[in-house]
């Protein structure tokens, strides 16, 4: 027995397994059904190339949240305590065994320690393979599939395994079984119909009790901007005064530019303070920012003309992150870079000093994004918001529906092989950890239709939510009842103007609408926001809906509550707005003066109750 004690202790001594990784036992991981509207064409290429993430586990994540739930509230005496990069990557850092469980099975295939790819905290490793060793590795079979709607093809299995002893200390394996498009949510804009509303020229102005001077001019009823929501939302002339220090960013995907000429033209007429203003381009992924007009992209312009334009003279960012289009069927070899989504945030989670506010108007439905990848997604978001990042994201332009057909017809089935009646929550919208926009339109504001909302499938209620949802539950009694998860994440949290929203797009001036209109605006009212408390002194608001459903509670006129109206959508009418909280609008949209109060003023009061 000694002896072959020496022999073994001798063969792992030089770097020789008797039983490596790949020859034990698989299971399968994780297994899913394939999304309606998507179809199986044809066995992927061999020598396709997969960049590879591997998700280890979070030990600490629990840590993190606690952490995060702590310094967003405000009745907590740590609220504003923003955890630091490398705070939050210790947080967050995988077990030892986890990491050389995984580099053993990694140098298995050929891969040595020092050739992977690794996120900051260690937690996610990448490592880019053909098709053929990913087969192998994972113990499937990819092909492409397209989406028979808008010919968006991919390059996905619907199973994958790994080895027994590794499903303990990997999390998730993408790109696998995620078939998200990271698209605008059927696009998160709709152009204005000009026959939608006819101004009444007669009147000059029209009385709003909560707008700047108690009025708002009677052509934004259906003309929106900077200065018709400046007056509407109170925001009135302040004017930024930590520009030294406060930053503001928009995101962009899928080849959407923003485009310098449109933008110039649109501060010369909406914002002419600001006639020279700009704004830096940081490119992701092999990411672009074409300035030709014929490529200039309409979500990109919208969302860097009003959030930067509400926010100036706040330094401003477009973060441009490459993967699109997804993949070419008839290509043999090209790369698999359809993931954009994670290369933002590997990117941003890098950064030491990441803009504290950042808006988003991307997504896709929550069921065509695994649990597991959906989960570790919301996870890094939790990760920035601990930072003292507001992340704001919109709800969607299909009410409760998934936005695939009209939402008077729409007919809306869950993916788990059942094809059960439900309505379609949105993703990243219905992470936790970010503050997600509803939308209204006209003067006095009403529900806009198209605002996505809802509840839910994979995150449970957070404990800031705890007053105001169950109260809307409760109202709605038995209504749609087995349609939604009661007891999920309710959003969106708040609301702003959707729709009628002029901007410059490829030298045109025209309209344009939807909650991608909304998201920007509110971030560029949350950074108004953050720039007087940092000019006072004061950190960042950060992660900010603890505060918005305290405040929502306690001081409501912080907020223009939205009563009546519906979101449509799977053939029903769709959740109402209702007083207070509803998943329509959430708590209404945002009463600039109020909040720049409450943010200043030891909090309006709030710590009194």
């Amino acid at each position: 027995m000694k002896s072959f004690g020496l022999f073994v202790g001798l063969l792992l001594a030089v770097g020789i397994r008797a039983a490596p990784s790949k020859d034990c036992e698989h299971n399968v991981k994780e297994a899913v059904t394939p999304p309606r509207g998507w179809s199986k064409v044809k066995p992927a290429p061999a020598d396709h190339l997969i960049e590879l993430r591997i998700g280890l586990p979070q030990p600490k994540f629990a840590e993190l949240e606690q952490h995060l739930y702590e310094i967003s509230d405000p009745f907590h005496e740590r609220y504003g305590a923003h955890l630091s990069k490398e705070e939050v990557e210790d947080l967050i850092a995988p077990h030892e065994e986890s990491v050389s469980a995984v580099d053993e099975w990694l140098a298995d295939y050929g891969f040595a320690s020092h050739e992977l790819s690794r996120s900051p905290a260690g937690d996610w490793v990448k490592v880019r393979v053909p098709v053929s060793l990913a087969e192998d590795m994972l113990k499937t079979e990819y092909h492409v599939w397209q989406h028979e709607e808008t010919g968006d093809a991919i390059v996905r299995t619907t199973t994958y395994s790994l080895p027994v002893h590794l499903h303990g200390h990997i999390d998730v394996v993408q790109p696998t079984t995620t078939f998200a498009r990271l698209r605008g949510m059927k696009a998160t804009y709709h152009y204005a119909d000009e026959q939608d509303f006819i101004v009444d020229i007669a009147q000059p102005t029209i009385p709003i009790p909560s707008a700047l001077n108690g009025q708002v001019n009677a052509s934004c009823n259906a003309s929106i901007t900077p200065t018709c929501l400046r007056e509407l939302y109170n925001i009135g002339n302040y004017t930024p005064q930590a520009a030294d220090v406060n930053k503001i960013a928009a995101t962009g995907y899928l080849d959407q530019y923003a485009n310098f000429e449109d933008f110039h033209d649109f501060f010369a007429k909406y914002v002419p303070e600001a006639t020279n203003a700009t704004f830096d381009v940081i490119y992701i992924n092999n990411g672009t920012n074409n300035q030709s007009l014929a490529a200039a992209g309409v979500e990109a312009n919208l969302d860097t003309q009003y959030a930067f334009g509400l926010s100036y003279p706040t330094p401003a960012t477009f973060y441009t992150t490459g993967g699109s289009p997804p993949f070419i069927p008839d290509d043999t070899t090209p790369d698999n870079t359809n993931e954009p989504y994670a290369d933002w945030l590997a990117y941003i989670l890098s950064d030491p000093s990441p803009p504290q506010t950042i808006s988003t108007s991307y997504g896709d439905n929550e069921q065509t994004v695994p649990y597991s990848y959906a989960t570790r997604v919301c996870k890094e978001l939790a990760q920035l918001s601990a930072r003292g990042v507001s992340l704001i994201f919109s709800s969607g332009d299909s009410g409760v529906g998934d936005g695939d057909s009209d939402p008077a017809t729409q007919q809306c089935f869950t993916n788990n092989g059942l094809n059960e009646t439900k309505f379609i929550p949105a993703f990243p919208a219905s992470c936790p950890y970010v503050t997600t926009v509803g939308a209204t339109w006209y003067i006095p504001e009403v529900t806009y239709y198209i605002s996505g909302g809802g509840f839910s499938n994979y995150f449970a209620r957070p404990w800031y939510q705890e007053l105001a949802v169950p109260h809307y539950i409760k109202n709605l009694n038995t209504t749609y009842e087995g349609l939604y998860n009661a007891s999920g994440r309710a959003y969106p949290d708040v609301a702003a103007q959707g729709q009628f929203f002029w901007i410059f797009d490829g030298g045109d001036n025209s309209q344009i609408g939807g909650t991608s209109a909304a998201a920007p605006t509110v971030g560029g009212i949350v950074s108004l926001l953050n720039d007087a408390r940092l000019a006072n002194g004061l950190p960042a608001l950060g992660f900010l809906n603890p505060l918005i459903y305290a405040v929502g509670a306690i001081l409501p006129d912080a907020f223009n509550d939205i009563v009546g109206g519906s979101n449509p959508g799977c053939g029903t009418e769709g959740f109402t707005a209702e007083v207070g909280w509803d998943p329509v609008t959430g708590f209404g949209t945002p009463n600039f003066g109020k909040l720049l109060d409450i943010a200043l003023g030891n909090l309006g009061g709030l710590l009194e109750f």
